[in-house]
Parts: C-alpha cells; structure tokens; sequence
C-alpha cells in the first residue's frame, strides 16, 4: 500500500466522468476549482475499480505539474437512491434497503455492454443477479470478474438480486 501524507488537504465533490477502460476520470469539488484527476489505482485502494458519474466522493488531493491529483479515497457516496420499476418490490423504501445485511461476494462476470452480470455469496451456491441499475444506483460504473463487493439482496420472482452493492472495505467496515 501507498504511504500517503496525512497533512494533504481532504477534498469533497462529484465524480464529473469516470471510464474504466481509460482507468482514470475527474473530480469537480464542491468548492470550486480545477478538476482534480481520479486515477483507478485511488479507487482499487479504497476497493473499487470504478465509479459512477455525479456519485459523491471524499479524498486527499496533491498538487502536480499536471494539476490537481486525488492520492486518497476515503468515500463514495452514490448518487440520490432512485427506486424504479427495475426494483420488482413496489413498496420498498430506501430505509428498507438500508436494513438489509451487506452480504460478502466476489463478482463471478459482469457486461456492461448487456446491463447485468452475477456474482456469488460466500458459502452460498446460487447466483445473485445483478442489473446496471442496481450498480449506478450504487455509486459504480463497472464490475470485474473475480472483484470483492459487499451486497444488500432482495429475493425476486427469479431469485436473488442485488438492489445495492457496495466495494468490499465498506461492507467490512458496517460489520464492525
């Protein structure tokens, strides 16, 4: 892991675009400012590899020569829970999906290009289906295989669902 310098100034703001696949994206803090860079290696630290747009975010920023830089996250916070149709559950509240237990897996695939993939519960062999609503929802943009994540899971007419995923040290950190 990265030493980093407690002295650097905390940042809070909105995830302005994030690609994956590039490995990088942009902060637009909340006071104002130059964008600030988010590299993936920032986000695989707090453990997640990606982020989605307008989520809110905490992290330590350092001045570059190519500008500002976050060298630290410290936390996402997704966008404003909207609960569509995708749901399945019509009289569920965000208080309700708050209750449920955050549940260890690892991501078995995901296709963004498709809009769901699965992953697997620890000590459980059903699959648990998981929609790109439910990720964008979550604050993510993307999932890898093999990725470690923490979810909140309703049981739907096809099964299990994921209706929130959060990154893994997050899920470990609500078991405390």
């Amino acid at each position: 892991m990265v030493e980093v310098d407690p002295a650097l100034p905390k940042v809070r703001g909105l995830v302005k675009w994030f690609d994956p696949a590039k490995g990088f994206g942009f902060i637009v803090a909340d006071d104002g400012g130059p964008d600030i860079l988010l590299h993936v290696n920032a986000l695989r630290n707090y453990g997640q590899s990606s982020v989605c747009d307008r989520a809110g975010i905490v992290v330590s920023v350092q001045q570059t020569q190519r500008g500002l830089q976050a060298v630290e996250v410290f936390e996402v916070i997704p966008p404003p829970l909207e609960l569509e149709d995708d749901v399945g559950h019509p009289d569920i509240t965000e208080a309700d999906i708050l209750a449920l237990p955050l549940e260890p897996a690892r991501v078995k695939w995901f296709d963004k290009i498709k809009g769901f993939g699965f992953a697997n519960v620890f000590g459980r062999s059903e699959d648990v289906f998981i929609h790109m609503e439910s990720l964008r929802r979550s604050g993510f943009a993307d999932l890898q295989p093999g990725e470690a994540v923490a979810l909140r899971i309703l049981e739907g007419e096809r099964g299990r669902m994921a209706i929130m995923i959060a990154a893994w040290e997050a899920g470990l950190r609500s078991a405390r």
